[in-house]
């Protein structure tokens, strides 16, 4: 007895494929940027770029091991790199949350320049270590209290707000040091500046430092506050129909940063046993490139601790070469321009579609 013909052979249309699953899940039900095997590609991109970074690293050290040996490989050059890259590395730490999340923050040179300042007056520094400290904290959180509030409930571009923070705050540090440098009479602050406070020959700032990237690596990567800074910065409305509520999320945001920026601003206290209103000078353009090169996406949606502490190293040896061979600033500025460029290209061309 002869079968029935199917559709397809009797000229009928085929069977429809089966729609990708909501969230961009395919037929197999893996999730977006998953492949066969459920490996992760962008996982994948980031660990090669992470590892590029080291051999960047490797090449200067190699680079400065050659032109300058017995000044670049001493053990007090590299404390001193260690501990330069500790105040821009943690003002990095935070600004990579921000731009994780979409959002920009101009402010965080001249937040520091406020909070090194105003701890180191006169009536502060009479409140001795604590009071320096606290003071530097609360300033740093005060000016990101300012930034979220007026960018999650006043709904200014990040841009414009920060931009006016950081000439605000820039006016306000040359009002309170009337342009002149505040010294630091406090005994315990400059004591850990000094190589008696080195644990194990490890500047008390670079632990400082070391303990601030373990803790943000584990907010951005193991916890849910981590998890909804990268939604809100991958789609925020997609974020706010998930329940995540997205101007709080951005207050907070804009808090640590300001945390990490009051953090810093005590470590070049302890530093420069100064405040000065230039101080931080530039930081916003070197956290930003820093977390460029370490591959947080400019755009939002994803970030990377760990890149953003290697191109603060990457930056802060590129400097230390260019000073030990007395090499102009000028050179310096061009070639940390073509690192960024260089790394903006790189993200590119290895971005999934729709991501910029």
């Amino acid at each position: 007895m002869t079968q029935p013909a199917s559709k397809a052979q009797q000229g009928g249309p085929a069977p429809a494929a089966k729609a990708p699953r909501a969230g961009g899940a395919d037929a197999a039900g893996r999730p977006p940027g998953r492949g066969a095997g459920g490996r992760r590609p962008a996982g994948l991109r980031l660990d090669a770029r992470s590892l590029s970074l080291l051999g960047v690293l490797a090449a200067l050290v190699l680079v400065g091991g050659v032109t300058r040996p017995d000044e670049f490989l001493a053990v007090s050059n590299l404390q001193l790199v260690l501990t330069q890259a500790s105040v821009i590395g943690v003002v990095t730490v935070g600004a990579t949350f921000v731009i994780t999340s979409g959002g920009i923050d101009l402010s965080v040179g001249a937040i520091v320049a406020l909070a090194s300042v105003w701890a180191t007056t006169l009536a502060t520094q009479s409140y001795g270590f604590l009071g320096i400290a606290f003071t530097a904290v609360v300033v740093g959180l005060g000016c990101g209290l300012v930034n979220g509030v007026l960018i999650a409930y006043g709904r200014m571009v990040p841009f414009i707000a920060t931009l006016a923070m950081l000439a605000s705050a820039r006016g306000l540090a040359l009002q309170l040091t009337d342009g002149k440098t505040q010294v630091v009479n406090v005994s315990s602050v400059l004591s850990l500046g000094s190589r008696d406070s080195y644990l194990l020959g490890v500047p008390p700032l670079v632990l400082v430092f070391a303990g601030v990237t373990v803790a943000g690596w584990l907010v951005l990567n193991r916890t849910t506050f981590g998890r909804r800074t990268v939604a809100v910065g991958g789609n925020p409305e997609a974020a706010r129909l998930a329940g995540i509520d997205v101007r709080r999320q951005r207050l907070y945001l804009y808090l640590l940063s300001g945390l990490c920026c009051g953090v810093a601003a005590f470590l070049l206290v302890v530093l420069s046993g100064s405040g000065q209103n230039t101080n931080g000078n530039l930081y916003e353009l070197d956290s930003i490139a820093a977390a460029i090169i370490g591959g947080t996406l400019l755009s939002g949606g994803r970030g990377t601790i760990v890149g953003s502490v290697l191109g603060v190293l990457v930056f802060t040896t590129i400097t230390n070469i260019f000073a030990l061979n007395n090499l102009q600033t000028d050179v310096q500025q061009i070639a940390k321009g073509v690192i960024i460029v260089a790394a903006v290209l790189v993200q590119r061309r290895s971005a999934r579609p729709g991501e910029v």
